[in-house]
Parts: C-alpha cells; structure tokens; sequence
C-alpha cells in the first residue's frame, strides 16, 4: 500500500513539473526586468542567468535596463547604442536594452 501511495506522489510531482515547467520549480525563469532596473548578465550566451540587483551593488557584469521591447527577439531594435537580451517567459517574448554600469 505504501509503495502504491509513493508512486502516484511521484506521478504527481512529475504532472507538475511538465506542467509549470521545470525552470519554474528550479527558479530559473527569465527576468522581465523593466527600465531604470539593474540587473547582472552570467552564463553562457546561448542560455544567460540574468537577475534584478541594486544598481550601487558594484557587482561584476552590472546593467541598467534602459527599455523593454515586448513582443520581439529582435536586438537590432535597441539601436547601436545598447547592448541587448532577448529573453522568453511562457509565450511571452522580450528585448532587454541594456548600458553597462560603470564602476
């Protein structure tokens, strides 16, 4: 009896992992910043860690979100200018536009 009641809470954990996702048991979601945020960029580039920090806190790869563009995986739409990050959260996709702060 045991054993039946162990395997159908393993089912059950399975069911909602493939159902919100692994990412989002793990807290690897993507971070929809918005503009004036500061967040730090580690990781590889074809799959960055990006996390909301404290614009003072001095950390390494440090940068201020200066817009948000919805909708796109577009980077040539932050311009020359900006550095960019497509990012994807469920169906939602998005382009960070981002300055490095300087130290």
């Amino acid at each position: 009896m045991l054993k039946k009641v162990g395997g159908v809470i393993v089912a059950i954990i399975v069911a909602v992992a493939v159902k919100l996702g692994i990412p989002y048991l793990t807290g690897d979601t993507p971070v929809h910043a918005k503009a004036g945020e500061c967040v730090t960029v580690s990781g590889p580039d074809n799959d960055p860690k990006v996390d909301t920090v404290d614009c003072s806190s001095g950390k390494p790869d440090l940068f201020k979100v200066v817009k948000v563009i919805d909708d796109t995986f577009d980077l040539n739409k932050c311009g020359d200018e900006h550095s960019a990050l497509a990012q994807q959260w469920d169906e939602e996709k998005f382009v960070l536009c981002l300055d490095e702060v300087k130290k």
